[in-house]
């Protein structure tokens, strides 16, 4: 199918029209013929790259290129809990409140940047710049508490160290994440790079740390291993 005759989202140009047209082409290529329907999801990262979030022209664009209904499109999106169905910051910014990192200090952290951004669950500050959401789990308890920032990690926080990072991204500052790349992606960056687009920096920043590794290292110290499947 193709995207002509698809309304465009408010406020996207011509140009990021005709480049997304060209984007969903590749993607799609990625998928045998009549299997089209499993590009929906890294579409619609693709299209929380362009608009901020997944947009109803987004939805609507979607369900056309892949013969979808707009219902079944709008399923998936509002399953997944990476998929904004309103606009977000530049930097989104989520505060890990589940079991480990709340007795960690993961509920201070939050209202701290509450109460500093003036923002509650899911919303956007008028400049655009921040957004804040409460966090089930980052899959990160080995650094509790965790916030993350446009899905990249900042282990071992406080509330001081998680509000001066939001003012150093307000000043239009760098800031590191602490594993992944040297400095933070926006939002739609690193939404083109879920797409499945590299952004060329994968070899950026540390890998695994201590904290993941030491019961990896004490399994082997102890020369555990996992019980072997019995077959016939």
């Amino acid at each position: 199918m193709s995207t002509t005759g698809t309304p465009a989202a408010p406020g996207r140009s011509p140009e990021a029209d005709a480049r997304l047209a060209a984007d969903i082409a590749e993607i799609k290529s990625r998928y045998p013929v009549g299997r089209e329907r499993s590009a929906l999801i890294p579409m619609l990262h693709l299209i929380q790259s362009v608009d901020g979030y997944v947009s109803p022209a987004g939805i609507a664009l979607c369900a056309q290129e892949l013969d979808l209904t707009r219902a079944e499109v709008s399923a998936v999106a509002t399953f997944y809990s990476q998929f904004r169905r309103h606009p977000v910051g530049t930097y989104h910014v989520g505060v890990c409140t589940n079991a480990l990192c709340a007795v960690m200090g993961g509920d201070e952290i939050w209202r701290a940047v509450a109460e500093y951004t003036g923002l509650g669950p899911d919303e956007t500050s008028e400049d655009g710049v921040i957004s804040v959401e409460r966090l089930e789990c980052n899959a990160a308890c080995d650094y509790a508490p965790v916030v993350m920032i446009n899905w990249e990690f900042f282990d071992n926080q406080t509330p001081a160290s998680a509000v001066e990072t939001i003012k150093a991204l307000q000043r239009g500052e760098d800031v590191a994440p602490t594993r992944g790349p040297e400095t933070l992606p926006t939002f739609r960056e690193n939404e083109r790079l879920l797409a499945g687009f590299e952004d060329g920096r994968a070899g950026e920043g540390g890998g695994a740390g201590e904290p993941s590794l030491r019961g990896l290292r004490i399994a082997r110290n102890q020369d555990w291993t996992a019980p072997k499947e019995e077959t016939k």
